[in-house]
This record gives C-alpha cells, structure tokens and sequence, in this order.
C-alpha cells in the first residue's frame, strides 16, 4: 500500500497548526481530514473510519484529546491513535505512555510535543502504518 491510500484525521482547534499539519500530510502523500474541534471529530468519527488520527490534547477542554482517544478506540481499536500537544511547554505538566497504566488511560499509541518536525511526524506515522 502506498501513502495515498490512507485517510488521517487531524483535530486541533488551533487554526495555524491545523493547517500546517494537514498541508505537510498531504505534502507526503497521506489523504487527509480536518476537525476544528473535539465535536467535529467526534461526527466524523461516528461515520467514517480513518486509517490514523492526531489529536490535540486541549480544545474545547482541557481532557479533550484524551476524550477522543478513548471515543475513536472505543470504536475502532485498531486504529492508531497520535495525541500531539504543547501542554508540557505551557504548564510544565507532562504526559508519556512508558507505564502500561498511562496506556491504560491515554489510550493514544504515540504521544508527541508539538513543534515536531515534519520528517519525524511522517516517519512515526509511517511505523504506525507499518509502511
């Protein structure tokens, strides 16, 4: 399978990283899907199965990207699941799935600060696929 075949769902409720995201995905070959919030996500979710999905940690509240994990997997376990925020760097707090009981909760399967560059999200993102 090559990189256009699959569909990744983006929601970020930050209009700039959006757009960067999804240009850089599209920029690699991936088909892509826009959310401008954990609602939007959560309608597009309830239809359509996306190969992937990145969420932001903090939207609509401070839980939403956790939300959407468990929503998407809930729903679709097998689909792989990126939380991407800057959290750390605003509030000091930190998150990591190193621990099976941050797994547990999170239920993201890779978790990345914002900033990361677009090589490296392609690259993860590609180990997710298994491309």
């Amino acid at each position: 399978m090559k990189k256009s075949d699959f569909t990744i769902l983006v929601a970020d409720d930050d209009p700039d990283y959006l757009y960067q995201t999804i240009s850089n995905l599209e920029r690699s070959g991936y088909r892509t899907v826009a959310a401008e919030s954990q609602s939007e996500a959560e309608l597009y979710i309830s239809k359509f199965r996306p190969d992937l999905a990145i969420f932001d940690l903090m939207m609509e509240s401070d839980d939403s990207g956790f939300i959407l994990c468990y929503k998407i997997k809930k729903r679709y376990p097998e689909v792989p699941v990126i939380l991407a925020t800057a959290v750390s760097h605003e509030t000091g707090l930190s998150f990591s799935l190193d621990s099976e009981q941050e797994r547990s909760w999170i239920r993201a399967d890779l978790y990345l600060e914002k900033g990361i560059r677009a090589e490296q999200l392609d690259q993860e993102i590609m180990k997710l696929l298994k491309l």
